[in-house]
């Protein structure tokens, strides 16, 4: 685990990701070629927990031919991937989310590497459900015993997606998000937690994203997103890439992946937010008990 000290106490993920939605364009140009690429970040990351996110990583995408996304997930490190690298240089998207992990306790396996999924569902989180040990039973136990079947590996985030699902993530993803924050703080404080609970989350149907940022602290990880396109192509109006891109192209990332005035903006704390193809909006979070 490259010298760390870990508290099994504290079995959880500081990880990155990225969730892209808009115009297909070849993963690559969103995991690889920026200056500040999740590639980079698997090495160098600036505002996470770690630098160093090398205990596997996962890319998920939408084609033309199945509702379902696929997944690749590996337990090795992104930046010496050689399968990623060929994948991400070959396969196009609309809507494609990509995860580097750096696993603080829970094992570095495959089924511990996001994004998650669930039918046509993806779930990515970056944070922790603090002395989650502690915690795990009475969470897994609110899980639908239908749903609890499909978990497959040991992460809270995992734990996380299927509580969402169980409160309705399918129908109604920011009230079942807050039900799913509401139970893990409840327990927590059941369990005598102070601080229970730290996520940036996306999840997405293949269709909408939605991104939540929210900690029981009020000190919740980083996460950005784009600027309007049109925007952008004012400010920047001899970048290629934003002339081919729909007005529509949204990023949201746990790190900008570059440094170019008036590309990133911070979402606030205990907020959520959705892309859409007809945009996107965004709302303040709070936790509902279930």
């Amino acid at each position: 685990m490259r010298g760390r000290t870990i508290d099994h106490d504290k079995a959880v993920d500081m990880c990155r990701w990225l969730a892209y939605s808009g115009s297909p364009i070849l993963l690559e140009n969103m995991i690889y070629k920026p200056a500040h690429s999740l590639i980079d970040q698997s090495l160098h990351a600036k505002m996470g927990v770690e630098t160093t996110n090398g205990d596997g990583f996962g890319v998920g995408w939408y084609g033309s031919a199945k509702d379902t996304p696929a997944i690749v997930r590996e337990i090795g490190p992104a930046w010496s991937n050689r399968n990623l690298r060929e994948i991400a240089g070959h396969v196009r998207s609309h809507l494609f989310f990509a995860h580097i992990r750096a696993s603080t306790g829970s094992a570095v396996q495959q089924t511990n590497c996001h994004p998650f999924r669930y039918g046509r569902w993806m779930w990515m989180h970056n944070g922790a459900i603090a002395e989650y040990p502690r915690l795990r039973r009475d969470l897994v136990m609110a899980v639908d015993p239908e749903l609890f079947l499909h978990i497959e590996g040991s992460t809270d985030s995992e734990v996380m997606f299927y509580l969402a699902l169980t409160f309705g993530l399918e129908q109604d993803p920011p009230t079942a998000v807050a039900r799913m924050a509401g139970l893990v703080e409840e327990v927590g404080r059941a369990h005598g937690v102070e601080y229970p609970l730290q996520m940036t989350v996306a999840t997405t149907d293949g269709e909408s994203v939605w991104a939540f940022r929210y900690s029981t602290q009020k000190a919740s990880r980083s996460l950005f997103y784009s600027t309007r396109v049109e925007t952008l192509r004012s400010l920047h109006p001899d970048l290629a890439f934003l002339r081919e891109a729909s007005d529509s192209t949204r990023l949201i990332v746990s790190e900008p992946l570059g440094d170019l005035p008036g590309v990133w903006n911070e979402v606030p704390e205990s907020t959520y937010g959705v892309v859409h193809p007809g945009g996107g909006e965004r709302w303040s979070f709070a936790p509902q008990t279930p």
